[in-house]
């Protein structure tokens, strides 16, 4: 039993694909990064490139997989009993220093207990995340006056202004990658909600994995939240993910905002998973 570690976006495929595409919900994150690459190329999450993994029992099937594409903390799915320690082993081997690490609380300790025996290192929390998958959409009446509209171009620096603004109150995000917004501009999957013809909430998707498409970001500024604008994007981009033929739509929350969490029920978005994202101290 041994890890595979590989910089080849396909031989990733060829090894772990099934396993990944086997629970299209549960591996939204993996299998939306793969798409990202394949239209972007391997340095669409910067420099050093992307390094991924997988984990098989003997001669078995794929049981685990690992991603780790920088800034991003490495990122693993569920880990058999004993994976933990020898997958630390195998990046450190290859040069690699994930600033932490992202997966189900259990995996998430255990390859944070392995790393710091290994390095030294210390970890802390640095978001819990709950994964929700759309049962049936059921948007809210009433909603907000306003309409949504498709963002453009002409919508640039207001997107990435909210973009940044959006990792800076999260956290444990490095905010929109170069081109990153303009990928998503001329793709259509960002959408604005306007109030009085004035932006005040948006929301996009990642592209469709496996079926799948994941909401999110969600932002609405400040000054414009407790209006119901971030319900009433969302449910848009929810309805243009289903009417474009996704056969599943899911979003991530943070755990620490009880709006959110209350919201994308009424929605009707229903727990799926909870991830826990640790970081690595000095």
């Amino acid at each position: 039993m041994a890890w595979t570690l590989t910089g080849d976006l396909g031989e990733y495929l060829a090894a772990a694909g099934e396993f990944l595409r086997s629970d299209p919900v549960q591996h939204t994150i993996e299998l939306a990064a793969v798409e990202q690459m394949r239209a972007r190329g391997v340095a669409a999450f910067g420099s050093p490139g992307p390094l991924f993994g997988w984990w098989r029992p003997g001669d078995g099937p794929v049981a685990a997989a690992a991603l780790h594409t920088p800034p991003y903390p490495v990122l693993v799915t569920p880990l058999p009993a004993g994976a933990a320690p020898p997958l630390a082993r195998a990046l450190l081997a290859r040069g690699r220093a994930p600033g932490g690490v992202n997966g189900a609380q259990p995996d998430a300790v255990r390859f944070a207990a392995a790393w710091t025996e290994l390095t030294g290192a210390g970890s802390r929390v640095i978001r819990r995340s709950r994964l929700f998958r759309l049962a049936t959409l059921t948007p809210l009446a009433p909603g907000p006056g306003g309409a949504a509209r498709v963002a453009t171009a002409a919508d640039r620096d207001l997107v990435t202004s909210w973009m940044t603004e959006f990792a800076a109150e999260t956290g444990g995000s490095p905010g929109p990658q170069p081109g990153e917004t303009d990928d998503q501009l001329s793709n259509g999957r960002l959408t604005l909600w306007e109030a009085d013809g004035v932006p005040v909430s948006v929301a996009g998707f990642k592209r469709p994995a496996a079926g799948v498409v994941r909401i999110g970001p969600v932002y609405t500024p400040p000054g414009q939240r407790r209006r119901g604008y971030a319900a009433a994007v969302t449910a848009a981009v929810t309805r243009a993910a289903l009417d474009a033929g996704a056969d599943g739509v899911v979003l991530f929350t943070d755990l620490a905002t009880e709006a959110s969490n209350a919201l994308y029920p009424r929605l009707g978005y229903q727990p799926v998973a909870d991830l826990t994202m640790l970081g690595f101290t000095s």
